[in-house]
């Protein structure tokens, strides 16, 4: 691995790069770029998967989001959509600059809300030529209606009433940005086993890392957050292939069975029994399955002409 700089714009972005064992520099290989969670690293589930897909024969490059992580772009800990998903144009602009890249073969893999952005990314922007979701999460779905997705779209809208009042709290009145974490510090009884986990994953020694920092700004993500659909025009303008892999036991679930749904473009769909959200981040048998899943479809739709 190697670490790596790319812009996007203005910012600069912050990367890591894997290359297959036995790399030639002559050769032109199919890449692919991994997208994290929301709140998550390049180092964490991002690079993992990296760094699978390398031992796998394909060059793969993770990325911290632009706004988190060692990234650039002002004000830090902002979670932006439309942000995240020309964060992978930017990655595929970087992988195509590459002498050891072929411009023609590159995926996207994505975990999370990765997976989401990694879907509205492949459907605009058609240099990508395949697509992987994991424990896909359509972030702005999933803070309307919940992590079961059982609540109504409109039951946001007094969380949008608190927002637009601290907005006003903070430009005209001079009070302190507000914050939110993405994942439970303390979890009880009522709280979905999927956070549970997301607490243990990000906030215990099994995968904290310093730039992970379990905050986003509330008052300037939230609004963005709550008006992106991820999926919005799928049906008609996602070409590429789709695999999405998701656990059976995982209450994110229903946001995978949406998109296999909605997809006319050709697609696999496989859910693994007894597995949950978390369990495709950094457990080795769930981990492994989903890479073993997106090494043939890769390798199929990557192949060289």
């Amino acid at each position: 691995m190697e670490t790596t700089t790319f812009a996007n714009g203005p910012i600069t972005m912050a990367g890591a790069l894997y290359r297959p064992e036995g790399f030639d520099e002559g050769t032109r290989y199919p890449a692919v770029v991994t997208v994290h969670p929301g709140g998550g690293v390049k180092e964490q589930t991002a690079g993992l998967y990296a760094a699978k897909l390398a031992e796998q024969g394909f060059v793969a490059l993770a990325f911290d989001a632009s706004y988190q992580g060692e990234s650039g772009g002002e004000p830090h800990f902002l979670e932006d959509p439309s942000a995240r998903v020309e964060d992978v144009r930017a990655a595929v602009d970087h992988l195509q600059s590459l002498d050891f890249v072929d411009e023609e073969r590159i995926g996207v893999l994505g975990v999370c809300a990765g997976g989401a952005y990694g879907t509205t990314a492949t459907m605009t922007d058609h240099r990508v030529k395949a697509l992987a979701t994991v424990s896909c999460l359509n972030i702005g779905t999933a803070w309307r209606q919940g992590w079961f997705g059982a609540d109504p779209v409109n039951a946001a809208v007094p969380a949008l009433d608190g927002i637009a009042q601290q907005r006003t709290a903070e430009s005209a009145r001079g009070a302190e940005a507000s914050t939110a974490p993405y994942v439970p510090a303390q979890t009880d009884e009522n709280t979905p086993y999927d956070m549970v986990q997301a607490s243990e994953y990000y906030l215990t020694p099994r995968a904290q890392h310093p730039n992970a920092k379990n905050t986003y700004l509330a008052t300037k993500s939230i609004p963005k957050i709550m008006a992106f659909d991820a999926f919005h025009l799928v049906e008609d303008l996602l070409t590429a292939p789709v695999l999405m892999v998701a656990g059976s036991d995982a209450g994110s679930l229903w946001h995978t069975t949406d998109l296999h749904g909605r997809l006319r473009s050709e697609k696999k769909l496989v859910v693994v029994d007894g597995g949950t959200h978390m369990d495709f981040y950094d457990v080795p048998k769930y981990v492994d399955r989903a890479v073993a899943e997106a090494t043939p479809f890769f390798t199929e739709h990557l192949a060289a002409s």
